[in-house]
């Protein structure tokens, strides 16, 4: 069983290819799945809450079920009280599932198809309710009955163990619908791989501390077999541009913010002081006709008209307002490395022929693309629900419309290219929902590539550090986007 941290580097896989990877398992696996994730859930059952006196497990009509049923055998076995209520008739359960409340009965669980109300209302934080009830086939809006159960769940003073995904969670986008209820788990236990939806939007805030078991235990040491491809991997990019002795500035390369229309120039400033602490070799600033009096020292503003675009690392849309539009193709046609921010994404996606000129730049030019999400739909030319409801595809196909690399920022931010499996990025939380934490992101990517990183592997590694700040930032201190930019390092 394995905890999820930054470093974490599970596959990803949305529901049907998820479901095609079960079926491989289990054909080659010479114990069940359902006995393995039923003792599994135990085990994590026992080791999150070990003073428990009361586990209620409630348990759907499907496969997620089944698993509850097995994990409340082995609790009750270890001594717990526990309870199952089992939310449909037993002859309707699927053949495993029937076989584990077969189990279940036979070691003496308690099993009834109702609340168990004044047994929930003597819980205490030391017990534990195991969510058992729709697992990844929870598709459609709750009913009233699993809304009640659901909610039972969220009042009670218990932890909450979910298995697999948390009821009322999308497996695959991480979306709570606006009619639906979904269990707020203090610990999630997901098997054979990552879903999508556990680390993006919604999920970010329901699943709590998030386990894997990959359910290979039963699998003969010997034998190894293909498994279907993922759709993504979890971002566990960590480079760190290291100085040498015998560098100079001119070594770590040049980075030119384009940004700064009037009245905007603190966007600029932030992308520039966040290049300057990421240790690009010179930063400068040139102006859409704003300024600000507290850019650093150390940043330089040179004339528009003297930049050698051909060698810069270009980071254009900053505070950008209408202003980019005049400069961006020229900036599309010479800038050596590009990171195309903000206005300047939106100034892109109303104008074919700045498309056109994104799409030449090619492989020799390489170019990231930051948009959120609101700016990604513009790009695609659909809603941002749209964008919201597949951001793995949506990230995708910026990336393949303009051959570049494209993060897809938000809860669980996407990194994707043409040539590339996506990942997803598993640190930042809600800290960073604050204005100009982008602006710091773009400017850390525009280090990197300064640096000599590729273009996929600056951005991968700078998601990562920019969601790591806001981690390891103190819980009683407010975030800003100037405190996020002077922590890079």
């Amino acid at each position: 069983m394995e905890k999820l941290s930054p470093l974490s580097h599970w596959p990803v896989y949305q529901r049907d290819s998820l479901r095609a990877l079960e079926r491989e398992l289990q054909a080659r696996s010479t114990k069940p799945l359902m006995e393995q994730a039923g003792q599994a859930a135990a085990q994590l059952a026992l080791a999150t809450a070990p003073h428990a006196r009361r586990i209620w497990v409630a348990a759907g009509p499907g496969n997620n079920g089944g698993d509850g049923l097995e994990a409340a055998k082995h609790l009750h076995l270890a001594g717990k009280e526990v309870i199952v209520s089992l939310l449909l008739d037993p002859d309707k359960h699927p053949a495993d599932a029937k076989a584990a409340l077969a189990r279940a009965l036979q070691a003496g669980v308690a099993v009834q198809n109702q609340l168990p109300s004044a047994w929930l209302a003597s819980m205490t934080e030391q017990d534990l309710c195991i969510d058992a009830l729709l697992g990844i086939g929870g598709t459609k809006p709750l009913n009233t009955e699993l809304q009640n159960w659901v909610n039972a769940m969220n009042t009670s003073p218990a932890q909450v163990l979910a298995i697999d995904i948390p009821t009322g969670l999308d497996a695959d986008s991480g979306l709570v619908p606006p009619e639906n209820l979904a269990v707020n788990a203090s610990h999630t236990l997901t098997f054979l791989a990552g879903k999508p939806g556990l680390f993006m939007n919604h999920g970010r805030d329901v699943c709590g501390q998030i386990w894997l078991d990959r359910l290979e235990g039963g699998l003969p040491a010997h034998r190894t077999f293909q498994k279907p491809a993922p759709q993504a991997m979890l971002n566990v990019a960590t480079t760190r541009h290291i100085k040498t002795h015998a560098s100079h500035k001119g070594s770590h390369g040049d980075v030119v913010i384009v940004g700064g229309a009037l009245g905007m120039g603190g966007a600029a400033v932030l992308a520039a002081t966040a290049a300057l602490h990421a240790g690009a070799g010179r930063v400068m600033v040139s102006w859409l006709g704003g300024s600000a009096n507290t850019l650093p020292p150390d940043v330089m503003q040179p004339d528009a008209a003297a930049l050698e675009l051909e060698r810069l690392s270009v980071v254009a849309g900053c505070g950008g307002g209408q202003a980019i539009a005049e400069r961006l193709p020229d900036i599309l046609q010479r800038s050596a490395h590009l990171i195309l921010d903000a206005d300047g994404l939106n100034a892109l996606a109303a104008d074919e022929g700045l498309k056109t000129l994104l799409r030449l730049r090619g492989a020799g030019k390489p170019t990231v693309l930051t948009p959120h999400p609101l700016e990604a739909a513009r790009l695609l030319g659909i809603s941002t629900a749209q964008v919201q409801s597949d951001r793995l595809k949506s990230a995708q196909r910026i990336a393949d419309l303009f051959s570049c690399v494209v993060v897809l920022k938000g809860s669980g931010s996407i990194v994707a290219a043409p040539d590339h499996l996506p990942v997803i990025n598993t640190t930042g939380n809600g800290r960073l929902a604050t204005g100009g934490t982008g602006d710091v992101l773009a400017g850390l990517v525009g280090a990197r590539m300064a640096q000599g990183m590729n273009a996929w592997d600056a951005t991968c590694t700078a998601v990562h550090q920019h969601g790591l700040i806001a981690d390891q930032w103190p819980a009683d201190k407010g975030l800003t986007a100037q405190h996020l930019a002077l922590q890079i390092q």
